[in-house]
């Protein structure tokens, strides 16, 4: 390469491409950039998504509590709705047995049968309550040791 290809570059011209080569842009840094200016604009980028990022959390909290809201609405529906067919399970038990039973036969045996279901159902609560119990007692015995 001769010394008359070579052009004649001044400090500033380096600097400016230095400057785009960091930031990765092909065009030099605008006059008057300097490094302060540049940490003042990542310190306004860095507010600026945090403003956004906080806006975003409001809105999904929003979507989340006006979803759930809608979730619980239809739960209880559906616990009513079962509610009453197990009362309509119930009655068409009653009025199937009262030709072999009469009335009072068929209701009164619906009624033991129902009566038995729930007591075993509480006995199966009274144990689990037990071990429950039994549980944070082993627990505070260890604790006290």
């Amino acid at each position: 390469m001769k010394d008359s290809d070579r052009v004649e570059s001044n400090p500033t011209d380096l600097e400016d491409e230095l400057d785009a080569a960091v930031r990765g842009d092909k065009e030099p840094a605008p006059p008057g950039s300097s490094l302060i200016d540049d940490l003042t604009a990542l310190a306004d980028d860095g507010k600026t998504l945090f403003e956004a990022e906080i806006g975003f959390q409001k809105t999904r909290l929003a979507f989340a509590a006006n979803r759930s809201k809608s979730a619980v609405l239809s739960g209880l529906m559906a616990i009513g709705f079962l509610h009453l067919a197990l009362i309509a399970l119930v009655v068409g038990a009653v009025i199937a047995l009262t030709p072999y039973l009469t009335a009072f036969g068929a209701t009164a045996a619906v009624v033991g049968i129902l009566l038995a279901g729930a007591f075993l159902l509480l006995l199966r609560v009274r144990g689990s309550a037990r071990e429950i119990g039994e549980a944070f007692e082993n627990d505070a015995d260890q604790n006290d040791d």
